[in-house]
């Protein structure tokens, strides 16, 4: 879909643009796109995740129950917020990278960041207190 969507807007590609990340953008406005669609049709549109499977053989029983918690508290994040946290710290994006992906300030990426971090960790903070 995403080759398909670049060969229909390749005027749109400027020379010295880093070609994937004007790949990646369009894959993601795609993505986006079709989970609203999907959201529509069916009422629901994102797997939850506890429901995806997160195996890592060498952590422990305890880690992989905090590492679900902390994708959960993830998930539950604004959508904006989700998919910068998901770029700087798991795909290990700089965070000019992740700007220059989504196609918004510096600025706007480190203020999400911020806010992301500050929300999971207080949510982990209230599971931690009622345990």
């Amino acid at each position: 879909m995403t080759c398909l969507r670049a060969l229909e807007k390749h005027e749109s590609y400027q020379a010295g643009t880093h070609l994937d990340r004007w790949l990646f953008r369009m894959a993601h406005r795609l993505w986006l796109n079709e989970i609203r669609a999907t959201a529509v049709r069916t009422g629901g549109g994102l797997v939850a995740l506890e429901e995806t499977e997160i195996s890592d053989d060498s952590a422990t029983s305890e880690e992989n129950i905090f590492l679900a918690e902390v994708f959960s508290k993830i998930g539950a994040l604004p959508e904006g917020q989700r998919v910068v946290v998901l770029l700087a710290y798991v795909e290990g994006f700089t965070y000019q990278e992740t700007a220059d992906t989504l196609g918004i300030p510096i600025g706007t990426v480190m203020s999400r960041l911020a806010s992301a971090r500050k929300k999971v960790a207080g949510a982990l903070s209230v599971v931690e207190a009622g345990q």
